[in-house]
This record gives C-alpha cells, structure tokens and sequence, in this order.
C-alpha cells in the first residue's frame, strides 16, 4: 500500500507552514472491497436497475473508469456480490449440518438461513431481487435449487431407510428449502417471532405435517436461540 505521512517545513524566521497530509492510497484489493461493499449497499437499496455505475463511483469517491476498471461495469459489480452472497449462505447452510437426527438437521438448516438474514441482511435483499435479465445465476429461485441440492441426500438417505422410494428427494428438498427461504423473506421484515420461535414453526411443518402439527413446537437440537 502506498502510505505517505505528514509533511511539514518551517521558514527562516522559524514560523511553521500549514501542515499538508497525503491520504493514503488503497492497494487495488483494498479499493475492490470498497466497491464491493458499496455495491451490495445499494444493490440492497434501490435495486440492480436502480443503481448507477457514477452513484457507486461517487459514493467510493473514486472516477466511473475506477468501477469499469475492476469489475468492467454495473453488471460485473452485481455478479461478483451476487456469486460472494451465495457461497456465505452456502457454506453457512453447509457446515451447519452437523447433527445425527434428521428432525435436528432441519433445524440446524433453518437456522443457518435465519443467521445468514439477520447478519448479512443486505446480502439476502440481493438475492431476493429480481436479477437482471441478462444474468443467469443468483436468482431467488436458482439460490433455493443450489440449497435444494446440498441438503437432498440427507433426504434420500432417510427415505431409503423408512421405505421410500429416494429418487423423490430432490423434490421434497425443493420444497423444503423453498418453504424456509421464503419464510425467511417474510421474516426479513417482520422479524417476529424470535428467531428460535422461527426456526422451531418451520421444522414443525416439515416434520410433522399439517395433519400432525404440534401445538407447542420444541427444538431438540442444543441450540435454543
């Protein structure tokens, strides 16, 4: 990184001139994230066609060429946030499948998604935007697909050993993930109940069925909030 310090001088006569200082230069890694960052925000904000390559640029302080510069222009911007938004939430919904117990899987995915919403909320606002019409990932319904299929083997294990016949599970993920994603794009702006009271509902549903719902859902994992 280019850092320059302070500069001062004084005259002959010993009285001191104004002290100059040099901002320091961001290394073009730096100067990336800060366009990223920037673009996610209004992304989140005012939408894909809403926001301008010179909004981004004014917010970063930086000329238009900056922007075409690093990512090529508004749609390059949007792709990369988009693709970076998706791998978080994967790798959170990923790694947070660690229990035994199918019934406990299900919450530990639930919670993931609710975590992803209420720490990267202006992520999850990206992935739920319509994308523009000349991008073909990162749309709310390929993120469901990408999610869908992490978890379907966990399904198609479980209906092996109950009888039933595997070669469905891809379905019944779909429809699994797709009811927790999109609750959890109601919950975005709600944010009632609790998340525990949540992620508790939603593996209610799942689990038990409408015809089998309890009426005081319990989580049995170890994790209670």
């Amino acid at each position: 990184m280019d850092a320059v310090g302070d500069e001062s001088s004084t005259s002959g006569s010993g009285s001191e001139k104004p002290r100059r200082t040099r901002r320091t230069r961001m290394t073009g890694a730096e100067r990336r994230q800060q366009l990223l960052d920037i673009g996610r925000t209004l992304f989140a904000e005012k939408g894909f066609e809403g926001t301008s390559v010179e909004e981004i640029a004014a917010k970063a302080g930086v000329s238009k060429p900056v922007v075409y510069e690093h990512f090529g222009g508004k749609e390059g911007l949007y792709a990369v946030v988009v693709d970076r938004e998706m791998q978080r939430l994967l790798d959170m919904v990923t790694s947070s499948l660690t229990a035994g117990h199918p019934r406990e899987l299900c919450e530990q995915a639930a919670f993931a998604l609710l975590d992803y919403i209420e720490e990267y909320t202006d992520g999850f606002r990206v992935l739920v935007r319509d994308s523009p019409v000349a991008q073909s990932t990162g749309t709310f319904a390929s993120l469901i697909s990408d999610i869908a299929t992490r978890v379907e083997h966990i399904l198609a294990k479980e209906f092996k050993a109950r009888g039933f016949d595997p070669k469905l599970a891809p379905l019944y993920a779909q429809a699994l993930v797709g009811s927790v994603a999109l609750t959890g794009q109601w919950w975005l702006t709600t944010r009632k109940p609790k998340k525990a009271d949540v992620a508790a509902h939603l593996v209610n549903l799942a689990w038990h069925g409408l015809g089998n719902l309890e009426a005081k859902p319990r989580l049995i994992g170890h994790r209670k909030s």
